[in-house]
């Protein structure tokens, strides 16, 4: 995905363009969203929120599933360019500003919140996820995909880090327990957790092992450059 950063500098909707239209970009882009969209189930009728929606991608795919779909992003040019992809494909979505750690909407709001590669910039990932799990009805969904800590990727992007470039100078990758545990922490009820994308960040090699990518999954998360975690919340979970 565009928030990969693979291109220098503050990760923007050109960034999200220029990544899409790389052989690497694209075909690590469609398994990630396939497999969040997996773990999303049927969305048809329910409410779905994005936070960290980006350029609206998945609130769109989530919208034409028949999803009332909200995105949520405290990137402004991101807003206006997933109202403008909204527009461009007749596609009536809702798209608000602000910070994960503070979503600016009701309890038990949502059946579904999805926030995919969106905890590894937020400083206190905690608090962000605590925030997902007020906003959820009970029984109601969450499906958080991060970039794995134990991979070639997360390699590629600590050195980034280090020769200066912002995107990836604070960010912070987490592993499949560290993800289990911040869902437990705040309630949830895990569910599942797959990884994806183990292949080197090379488009040549994303093109020849994409077929067999889920093979790896069905064996460990350690070397995945993404990871997947699906929790619940219980009927029982009172948000305080």
């Amino acid at each position: 995905m565009a928030r990969d950063g693979t291109i220098a500098g503050d990760v923007g909707p050109a960034t999200y363009a220029a990544w899409r239209a790389s052989t690497l970009g694209a075909v690590t882009e469609a398994i990630e969203h396939r497999l969040v969209l997996e773990f999303t189930g049927d969305v048809a009728g329910r409410a779905v929120l994005d936070v960290g929606c980006g350029d609206g991608a998945l609130v769109l795919a989530a919208r034409k599933r028949g999803a009332q779909s909200t995105g949520f992003d405290a990137d402004r040019r991101m807003l206006t360019a997933a109202c403008k992809r909204a527009d461009a494909v007749g596609v009536p979505s809702t798209f608000v500003e602000g910070r994960a750690e503070r979503l600016p909407f009701p309890d038990c709001s949502f059946d579904v919140v999805l926030a995919v590669t969106v905890l590894c910039f937020v400083s206190d990932g905690a608090g962000a996820v605590r925030e997902m799990a007020r906003v959820l009805r009970p029984d109601g969904r969450l499906v958080i995909g991060e970039l794995g800590k134990w991979s070639l990727w997360a390699a590629h992007r600590r050195v980034r880090g280090w020769l200066g470039v912002r995107t990836w100078r604070t960010a912070r990758f987490r592993t499949a327990s560290e993800l289990r545990a911040l869902v437990e922490q705040a309630g949830l009820v895990k569910r599942d957790v797959r990884g994806a994308v183990y292949y080197p960040p090379l488009g040549a090699l994303a093109r020849l092992m994409a077929p067999v990518d889920a093979l790896f999954a069905r064996l460990t998360t350690v070397g995945a450059a993404f990871i997947v975690v699906q929790a619940v919340r219980p009927l029982s979970l009172r948000i305080t």
